[in-house]
């Protein structure tokens, strides 16, 4: 089956840079959220990212024009009825998303793959709400999905052989690279690889051996890191990464050790989400986000 129309669920950061990316390679785009003012926010977004390039001369005016066209926002499930493909980038709750796939199973024709961008929930679980689990997968982007190459592409126990390659040649149309996570386990490849790593930075912190700059300077000239831990957990969102290192913990055995700090835990309940809240680990100055 031709793709031609992909439905983002979610308008957040993940979902309208998704929409963007796709509405970028020349897809049709139905985008949707459970408020206006969220699928505005989405919308603006996209227009402010690609603002961006025109102005650093990557982009024509035009070409912008034509872009932003190709998505539609909406608050109606029943808008996705069309779609070719769906891909849900909403926040990390396994109810949500179950109801979620349960509707578009309902919504979509048989035949239309359902992806979801979880970083480290069950592709399994969520696949079992529908009649169609052989044609679920995740497909996880990276934050920013306009700049990140990689999508981890994720079978469910009862994904095929014909849905991964759907996915592949997908994500390859959309310019990235990927890789096949061939179990359905928890936190994928990626977020076991990392988490352990956030996670004793985190410990480093609390038990004074460093301050918050030098264990970044350390990743950073040490390891050759791009960004230190800290400054990962703002960007990507501190409320996301206690979601990824809560589940890992839950469903991991004792020996990986990812046991949930508590200082993690206490910016989330004080709001302190990041670069998207102004506070983290850091604090910034909301022109720039300088720190």
């Amino acid at each position: 089956m031709e793709i031609k129309k992909i439905g983002v669920l979610g308008a957040g950061t993940m979902g309208s840079n998704i929409a963007q990316l796709c509405a970028q390679s020349g897809f049709e785009v139905v985008m949707r959220d459970v408020a206006n003012e969220l699928v505005e926010k989405g919308i603006k977004n996209v227009d402010r990212s690609l603002s961006g390039l025109v102005t650093k001369g990557k982009m024509s005016e035009g070409d912008k024009k034509t872009i932003l066209s190709r998505i539609k926002g909406t608050v109606e499930m029943s808008d996705l009825k069309g779609v070719d493909y769906v891909i849900e980038a909403v926040f990390e709750s396994i109810d949500l998303k179950k109801d979620l796939f349960k509707q578009l199973d309902e919504i979509t024709r048989p035949e239309v793959i359902l992806c979801t961008n979880t970083s480290s929930l069950s592709i399994t679980e969520i696949a079992k709400t529908t009649k169609r689990s052989e044609k679920v997968a995740g497909m996880h982007f990276f934050n920013p999905p306009t700049i990140m190459r990689l999508v981890e592409i994720v079978r469910g126990i009862s994904t095929t052989d014909e849905t991964v390659s759907v996915v592949k040649d997908l994500a390859q149309k959309l310019g990235k690279e990927t890789i096949i996570v061939k179990k359905d386990v928890p936190g994928f490849v990626v977020n076991r690889l990392m988490m352990p790593h956030l996670i004793e930075a985190i410990r480093l912190y609390e038990e004074g051996v460093a301050s918050l700059e030098d264990i970044d300077k350390a990743a950073k000239l040490g390891l050759n890191y791009p960004m230190g831990p800290f400054e990962l957990f703002d960007f990507s969102g501190v409320d996301i990464g206690l979601d990824v290192a809560s589940v890992l913990a839950r469903e991991l055995t004792p020996e990986f050790r990812y046991i949930i700090p508590f200082s993690l835990k206490t910016l989330v309940r004080a709001g302190r989400l990041g670069r998207k809240t102004g506070e983290g680990w850091y604090k910034y100055e909301k022109k720039g986000g300088e720190k």
